[in-house]
């Protein structure tokens, strides 16, 4: 796809969308986030460019984040929450930390139904695919069509993936209860709790550099993991891009799963007009091309065009017509499922 401006020119020309009244001397808007990517830097440089207000950004673990705005409670200084992943983004709101998303319409139509808070209370602003991936070498991709192939006996001592305790996962079988069942959900975490080719340990990059290495075949993993590794300078990390294919699962059989990076305004923000410049920016084109290019997600406006050859490669799968909040909703189920199971 090709863009009419460079990024760093787009992230800062013009008003477009995002446009607002000048902001009141020493304006802040107070920035909660889990998210650590230079993309975010980047956006969060140009709101301020463009609108006058400043951000205070206060950066955590998403759990860790959570628990201190909970903690916090009415005298928490957040104006503004974002986190990754749907499940984390239930926690958010079953705590109570989000106000509704009012006046925000004009953001809101630019997000698809499946990736906003059913009652309206946080939104995805960037998408992440759950995917498989698999040794170019010793694996033929048509024998990893679904989630479900992974777990079967054929891939005994084969597999690697992270932690249970990792939210990633938790959503998958969260998705996978709620379109298919419990008992569907746990037939499968028992079949990856035995084809485990190792004990989990890492993150999804590790997981892609032991299937690039020969200590397992394939891998369950988040799509941008092996983008950045693809897009990457160093080439090192480019021949392990190489070394392995991608599988978005289940196409034609209700499509991929795929998760978000999210936003909401916090419960008490002392800053909520503030608050919602900086969602309304969010959904603007200057920051969904800032994620695609920067952080190799999706953005969650499917019309952005961007500048990104591997994420473009990508694009066009089918993703599954469930809204993100289901994962939340079956997300202690999964844990169950999980202990159950043997998956560690």
């Amino acid at each position: 796809m090709m863009l009419r401006l460079p990024l760093i020119a787009a992230l800062t020309a013009g008003l477009g969308l995002a446009a607002c009244s000048p902001a009141e001397p020493d304006a802040v808007v107070n920035v909660f986030s889990a998210r650590h990517y230079a993309s975010d830097q980047e956006v969060f440089r140009a709101f301020t460019e463009e609108t006058g207000i400043r951000i205070n950004l206060v950066e955590a673990g998403g759990d860790l984040l959570i628990e201190r705005v909970r903690a916090d409670g009415e005298r928490s200084p957040a104006d503004v929450i974002i986190t990754v992943d749907a499940g984390r983004l239930h926690r958010a709101a079953d705590a109570g930390l989000f106000q509704p998303l009012t006046r925000l319409d004009d953001v809101l139509a630019r997000v698809p139904d499946i990736l906003e808070h059913p009652q309206g209370l946080w939104f995805g602003f960037s998408t992440r695919a759950r995917v498989i991936v698999y040794a170019r070498d010793r694996v033929d991709p048509s024998e990893i069509q679904s989630y479900y192939d992974v777990a079967s006996p054929a891939f005994e001592g084969r597999v690697c993936v992270r932690s249970s305790s990792n939210v990633y996962n938790q959503s998958l079988v969260a998705g996978m209860i709620a379109e298919d069942g419990a008992e569907a959900a746990e037939a499968f975490s028992a079949g990856i709790a035995r084809n485990m080719a190792r004990a989990p340990q890492g993150g999804d990059t590790d997981q892609i550099r032991a299937v690039a290495a020969g200590e397992c075949d394939v891998a369950i993993v988040n799509h941008y993991y092996l983008a950045r590794l693809m897009n990457a300078q160093d080439s090192a990390d480019r021949t392990v891009g190489e070394a392995v294919g991608i599988v978005f699962p289940d196409q034609g059989q209700g499509g991929t799963y795929v998760n978000i990076s999210g936003a909401g305004i916090a419960a008490n923000a002392p800053n909520p007009e503030a608050a919602r410049a900086l969602l309304r920016f969010l959904m603007s084109e200057r920051a969904q091309r800032a994620f695609a290019e920067l952080t190799n997600e999706f953005p969650a406006d499917p019309s952005v065009t961007y500048d990104n050859a591997v994420l473009d490669g990508f694009a066009g799968f089918e993703a599954r017509e469930l809204n993100v909040s289901a994962l939340g909703d079956n997300a202690a189920e999964a844990q169950r499922i999980f202990d159950r199971t043997g998956w560690q």
